[in-house]
């Protein structure tokens, strides 16, 4: 059939009447009987007709009911469209579907798309038994071998926004497009791009590419290979040969782009700003998304058109809408090839320089560094880590306890001054907002208030009475304001009191713990005096401005505990739906209990991200109150190592910005911030002068104080301001930002930053160097010459100009950590000792990196580890002050850090 009439028939396909699935299945199992392994599979080529062949190669007819209709509404985001159908929506013979809502016509957007998708079905060579894929892969082994492979694959039974693809995902498809030099390869009829059904062809056709799969001198590019490698390699092939991926590629070009395009394939391609020139046969086509080619608006029930979107799932399009299907799937090999080769054209057109040293294009970079960090992210993903799931269900039982202590503490608070309080739910925002901010205005509608009272229906969770005999499943419930003028800052985007979080805890204060889980603070019949609450106020306790707005005294105190409660709810909800419930799922593990989560170099400043589970975001040490590091544990025999860069950051400013002061305070060793304070006070330097107070204290057999206070305990206020200010301006962070976080006056801001800057000018400098490059080149540098792009400040607001100029002083700082901690996991990759050992690297978070290997070598591998992450460049540090490293060998990550 010609192209074009090709094209115009699927434009204007109608979805087929719905069947039963088991008359459809009775009659593929009747075909398949008479069908063998090695002939085509039942190919669709109209609605209600399958043509198969007969082993003389004969053909006969069949007339089949279409086995459709089965709805799955997807996400749309590249990998996520094309895997997310899950095991239920496979149908067996015993099955009986319900048909699925009629579905609105293809808008004119979608018949344009596909009429231009189906013109390249002539150019795809259809692989779907093991004798036509041998003669395929004899050619990519042997007369294409020297090509550039750009390789996708289409896979079903995943959800990839919640499984990982470790051991999880079935290949339906998978394509191979193949060039060199502006020459692509010619596999026979002018069929240029490889098209392999394995849903239909079976696994032994897959198989039978585990020699070109497996070859590490063919060269083999994809868009997010950690993906594809890994549902491959799900089949037991070993995937070698990695080249490129162009996701990393495209983040090396232009790091920024999350807000601008973004980082799909289909969005980088259809960008003229990263592609240039197009090829003439993909000129027209251009990638578009499933939801495009392949989605429908369901029709409600009143016949008119709905706005959700649904596709069937990948199994049902491969086998119903083939062509159209060989051709979309085919398209992903064939424009992450033309788009490797543009982003490697931009990319050796872009100078690199080292450490301020000219080494060549960033091309070279991508292959020197981004390439083996690639791959070594994909063997971290592929080791995963041990999780002791009965540790999790544990401490699952106690933060639900605690969860239900806190909420209850508030209602109760809460329901003396609103009885219907002791119904609410205390994870609505909108329940929380009436009862505090009641009858407020609006801030960006003046004129618009809150109601004072609010009517609010609440599942009705009491129990049936022996002489009801049916209680009703919601009830009704009055909230209104507790309070009057309750002052809080933050709002929300549409100008109402938040509550979030944050904004919670400015209400509450600091209030220690042991008062927030104290279910009664005050004796109901005592009303003259402020019982045990004041006897029990801590040095560390500072009440918000709830306890002003209640009244001060016990009324006031009580109120801050029971707002206390509920940062507590918030923070514990946190840590069960983030770690404790999905670290026990087993769509983010395999069987043997390792979790294997995705590593990814997707933030602008070359930090790595984690995701299912985002591992990079454990609560802080200090605030793990359930030790869920503790659940990372080594496998029986082994033990973990964790080795942690000191101040990584703070060395990395000190070094580009080459300040003395910094230089020498490291040098000097001990305590960082105490040195800072010092150095900033001229009351404090006098203090250590006069061996009143001491920055360091090393006690020797005997001594159980230091003959002098330390600086840390007696200048205490002044050493968390030094503290603060070391971190805040890497960060890049103003007076005015300051004056926020201290609640003090912007001049006192002020006062405190030229202090620290008066013996750090350097510092100052270099900072007015990053914004002038923000301003004249539109980008800044990291230690190993990655940029990070930013909006012409030319045209910007005064707002975007200090985001801008904030970020050109981050960039850098944040950038070159991220540099380093890299080039410090090549070099623990690259080393040969350590791999004899039998140790694993497992994870990268932040400045912190854990690996895994036999207890016997902990102690030596612990030491090579150390030596790696001190001298992270090929065996020295470039940097002009030591890296110090702090590294523990233990059972679990808790004990380890």
């Amino acid at each position: 059939m010609a192209p074009n009439s090709l094209a115009n028939r699927h434009a204007n396909m109608e979805p087929a009447k719905h069947h039963m699935i088991n008359r459809a299945a009775a009659a593929v199992s009747a075909l398949a009987s008479v069908v063998k392994d090695d002939t085509k599979p039942v190919n669709r080529h109209s609605e209600s007709e399958v043509v198969a062949h007969w082993p003389n190669g004969s053909k006969f007819h069949a007339s089949l009911p279409k086995i459709s209709e089965v709805e799955t509404s997807l996400p749309f985001d590249d990998k996520a469209t094309e895997s997310n159908a899950k095991d239920g929506n496979e149908c067996s013979p015993k099955e009986t579907v319900q048909p699925s809502p009629a579905r609105a016509p293809l808008s004119k957007e979608s018949k344009d798309a596909r009429k231009a998708l189906a013109t390249i079905y002539e150019k795809v060579l259809v692989v779907d038994d093991v004798k036509s894929a041998r003669r395929v892969v004899q050619l990519l082994t042997t007369k294409y071998r020297n090509f550039i492979h750009a390789c996708d694959t289409e896979v079903a039974n995943i959800d990839v926004k919640q499984e990982t693809p470790v051991g999880h995902g079935k290949v339906t498809c998978f394509s191979i497009y193949s060039g060199t030099s502006g020459a692509e390869a010619d596999f026979g009829n002018g069929k240029t791009c490889i098209w392999v059904d394995v849903l239909d062809g079976g696994r032994d056709v897959l198989m039978e590419f585990a020699p070109f799969f497996e070859d590490p001198s063919i060269r083999k590019v994809w868009h997010n290979y950690s993906f594809d490698s890994h549902v491959i390699e799900n089949y037991g092939i070993k995937v070698s040969g990695f080249h490129a991926d162009t996701m990393h590629l495209a983040r090396l070009w232009d790091s920024s782009r999350r807000t601008d395009g973004g980082y799909s394939l289909e969005g980088l391609t259809n960008d003229h700003r990263v592609m240039g020139v197009v090829p003439k046969e993909l000129q027209k086509i251009g990638k578009r998304s499933m939801k495009t080619i392949f989605g429908r608006k369901k029709i409600k029930k009143d016949g008119s058109e709905g706005k959700i979107t649904a596709i069937e799932p990948v199994e049902i399009l491969q086998r119903e809408d083939r062509e159209l299907w060989i051709c979309y799937s085919s398209l992903d090999s064939m424009s992450t090839l033309r788009l490797y080769e543009s982003l490697k054209s931009k990319l050796e057109r872009k100078p690199w320089t080292f450490d301020g040293v000219p080494r060549g294009s960033m091309y070279d970079f991508y292959e020197e560094y981004w390439r083996p960090f690639g791959a070594i992210l994909v063997k971290m993903e592929t080791a995963g880590m041990l999780v002791d799931r009965a540790y999790l269900s544990q401490i699952e039982k106690v933060a639900v306890a605690q969860r239900k202590l806190a909420a209850d503490k508030f209602r109760k608070w809460a329901s003396k001054y609103c009885p219907d309080a002791k119904y609410m739910n205390v994870n609505s925002d909108t329940q929380i907002r009436q009862l505090f901010f009641g009858g407020i205005e609006n801030r960006c509608k003046p004129g618009e208030f809150l109601p004072k009272s609010k009517a609010i229906k609440v599942p009705n969770d009491e129990t049936a009475v022996a002489e009801v005999k049916k209680i009703p499943k919601y009830r009704t419930i009055e909230l209104f304001s507790i309070v009057e003028d309750l002052q809080t800052e933050i709002l929300t985007a549409s100008g109402w009191p938040s509550v979030s979080g944050d904004a919670l805890r400015n209400l509450a204060g600091k209030v220690p713990s042991d008062l927030v889980y104290t279910t009664d603070d005050v004796n109901d019949d005592e009303c003259g005096s402020d019982s045990e609450i004041s006897d029990r106020d801590l040095e560390d306790t500072s009440y918000g401005t709830a306890y002003e707005a209640f009244g001060g005294g016990k009324k006031g105190k009580e109120a801050c505990h029971a707002i206390a409660a509920l940062c507590e709810i918030c923070s514990i909800d946190s840590l069960i739906s983030n770690f404790i419930l999905p670290l026990q799922g087993n769509h983010i593990s395999c069987k043997e209990g390792r979790i294997h989560c995705s590593l990814n170099i997707n933030t602008e400043t070359g930090r790595l991200s984690a995701r299912t589970p985002n591992l990079q975001n454990q609560p802080a040490l200090e605030k793990d109150r359930y030790k869920i590091r503790q659940a990372f544990v080594a496998a029986p025999g082994n033990t973990l190592i964790v080795a942690d860069y000191g101040q990584l950051e703070l060395r990395i400013l000190a070094h580009l910005a080459n300040c003395k002061s910094m230089l020498d305070a490291f040098k000097a060793g001990g305590d960082f911030h105490s040195r800072t304070a010092m150095n900033m006070y001229q009351h404090i330097r006098e203090a250590v002068e006069e061996e009143k107070v001491i920055l360091e204290w090393h006690p020797q057999p005997g001594q159980e104080k230091p003959p002098v206070p330390l600086l840390k305990d007696a200048f205490g206020a002044e050493r968390r301001k030094a503290k603060m200010l070391n971190f805040s301006i890497a960060y890049g962070k103003t007076a005015h930002g300051l004056a926020r976080d201290w609640k003090v006056s912007v001049k006192e801001a002020k006062d405190t930053l030229k202090l620290w800057y008066s013996d750090r000018k350097e510092v100052l400098a270099w900072q007015m160097k990053q914004k002038e490059l923000a301003q004249e080149k539109c980008e800044v540098y990291t230690l190993l010459g990655r940029s990070r792009r930013f909006p012409n400040m030319a045209y910007a607001t005064s707002g975007q100009r200090g985001h801008i100029e904030r970020a050109a002083i981050n960039a850098p700082v944040q950038g070159s950590a991220a540099d380093v901690a890299m080039c410090a996991m090549l070099e623990i990759d690259r080393n040969t000792r350590l791999k004899e050992l039998g140790w694993t690297l497992l994870l990268q978070v932040h400045d912190e990196v854990i690996l895994e290997g036999p207890e016997e070598s902990a102690e030596l591998a612990k030491s090579i580890v150390v030596e790696c992450m001190s001298k992270p460049f090929y065996g020295t540090n470039i940097l002009n002050v030591d890296l110090a490293v702090d590294a523990k060998c233990a059972q679990n990550w808790y004990a380890a850090k």
